[in-house]
């Protein structure tokens, strides 16, 4: 008689196989897919924003360091400050060649190094972070850009506003530093840490429509462009990131002209010979300057900041975006060579 083989329900093995079980935190499971898709954003990772940003930034400053050091000059330099009678950017070259030669233009230039790298990859890398995370979706938004370049302006202020006090004081003729460590000690033995951050609120405050009106200009100039002719895009590619930087940065310089004089001043008071006010206060500062020099002092500079600005921002945009084609470049041959 043929006899079933099978064994005796009680002798079967148990299955063991793992039955799906609920998600209790489906909050988590999101967060984590959201944050793994912000930091792989246009194909590069996080720390590859952050070395474009930085090359771009040292790049930008260094390449436009004479112009700003006019600008400076001519903002820090009150009717009342005897290192100056003229304000013109003409005089103000003149007398830089004069007096110190070409090497006076890139006095403080150390300070501007060790400053604006670290600060461009934080403004970039937050900048690229926040882009994605308020556009959900859609690359088109003016608004997102806006508000992720205030928040990228807040990041990077706070990284670089020490550097550019350092660097603004040098830059004033007859400055009494010797070179950045020598004035970054003196500003720390004699007038405390807060020295370096006293023009912090000013700083922001500039920076941030400044930040906003300079985004949201570069993304609708760029897509402007972009539309004009698609069919050559990819052939002016840094043609098209240069025009649309230069035309953010000269806007956005030109409305934010005021605060700068503002931030130039506090940064700069009681060196050489300039005012020294009481406390940081933005309203105290713009009325001290109207008061002696007019309400034409509250945009003096404008032509050297424009002038630096708008070419800044074509060479920054386009090393930036040069630099974010080489990482993706780069991801991409090590993806094909894995598969």
């Amino acid at each position: 008689m043929a006899t079933d083989a099978s064994p005796s329900p009680k002798f079967q093995k148990p299955d063991f196989r793992q039955t799906p079980q609920p998600n209790f935190n489906p909050e988590i499971t999101t967060a984590t897919t959201t944050i793994t898709a912000l930091s792989t954003h246009d194909g590069l990772q996080f720390w590859q924003f952050m070395i474009a940003g930085s090359i771009a930034g040292c790049v930008e400053h260094l390449a436009m360091y004479p112009v700003d050091t006019l600008k400076t000059r001519m903002q820090a330099l009150t009717s009342s400050c005897p290192a100056a009678k003229t304000f013109g950017l003409r005089e103000a070259l003149r007398a830089v060649l004069k007096v110190e030669g070409p090497i006076g233009l890139y006095r403080g230039i150390g300070a501007m190094g060790l400053g604006a790298g670290p600060a461009h990859a934080v403004y970039f890398s937050v900048y690229e972070f926040c882009k994605e995370f308020f556009s959900r979706g859609n690359p088109n938004n003016p608004l997102a850009h806006a508000v992720s370049g205030v928040f990228a302006t807040v990041a990077s202020d706070a990284v670089f506003t020490p550097m550019d006090v350092v660097k603004q004081r040098l830059q004033l003729r007859s400055s009494p530093y010797k070179g950045v460590m020598d004035c970054l000690k003196r500003v720390l033995r004699e007038e405390g840490i807060g020295a370096l951050y006293a023009s912090y609120r000013t700083t922001v405050l500039m920076n941030a429509p400044f930040t906003a009106v300079h985004f949201a200009t570069y993304e609708a100039t760029k897509r402007g462009l972009m539309e004009i002719s698609p069919d050559s895009v990819s052939d002016e590619r840094l043609v098209v990131h240069a025009t649309a930087g230069a035309a953010a940065g000269a806007l956005a310089a030109a409305l934010t002209t005021p605060l700068d004089v503002v931030k130039t001043q506090l940064q700069c008071q009681g060196v050489c010979g300039c005012d020294r006010f009481a406390n940081s206060s933005i309203g105290g500062v713009v009325k001290s300057i109207v008061k002696k020099d007019g309400y034409a002092g509250l945009i003096r500079g404008w032509k050297p900041r424009m002038l630096f600005h708008a070419p800044a921002a074509a060479i920054c945009w386009s090393t930036y975006e040069f630099s974010k084609s080489i990482f993706q470049e780069h991801n991409d041959n090590k993806s094909s060579s894995r598969s």
